[in-house]
């Protein structure tokens, strides 16, 4: 298996950036960003709190389970992503408290729904095309 090389600060400690947060995706793990002075979880990640100014973050992973808030349906997708229109964006309020944009993916016939609950999922990247980055998306939390 091919080492994934991640950005590191001075410290050694990896770099909180959205290229670092997409390798962590292509290893399967949603991650986010948490502030060791005021505690507020950042994501999408960045080097510095918008809260209380610091630069003192480390990683945590996260849940990837959460409740779409708001979504809406793709009928006229600019051109990388004719292929697979209609599709759904939505915004999930995840169990953490943070809100994460991404695609939902329903089973053909189902509706996506305000309040279901969903689970982050993952996918290779593309050989060709874009983005070159692993992709997140959510799937409805299976009901049995």
């Amino acid at each position: 298996m091919e080492e994934i090389a991640f950005r590191r600060d001075e410290r050694k400690e990896i770099y909180p950036t959205i290229e670092n947060f997409y390798k962590f995706c292509g290893m399967g793990k949603l991650m986010a960003v948490r502030c060791s002075r005021c505690g507020r979880l950042v994501l999408p990640p960045r080097p510095m709190c918008p809260e209380c100014y610091s630069t003192d973050l480390g990683w945590i992973q996260l849940s990837g389970r959460g409740r779409l808030e708001t979504y809406s349906e793709v009928y006229v997708p600019p051109k990388n992503f004719a292929s697979k229109s209609p599709y759904i964006i939505g915004i999930v309020r995840l169990a953490e408290g943070v809100a994460l944009p991404g695609q939902i993916i329903v089973d053909r016939g189902e509706k996506a729904e305000v309040g279901m609950e969903l689970r982050v999922d993952f996918e290779s990247a593309p050989a060709e095309g874009w983005p070159q980055w692993p992709r997140y998306f959510f799937r409805p939390v299976d009901r049995k």
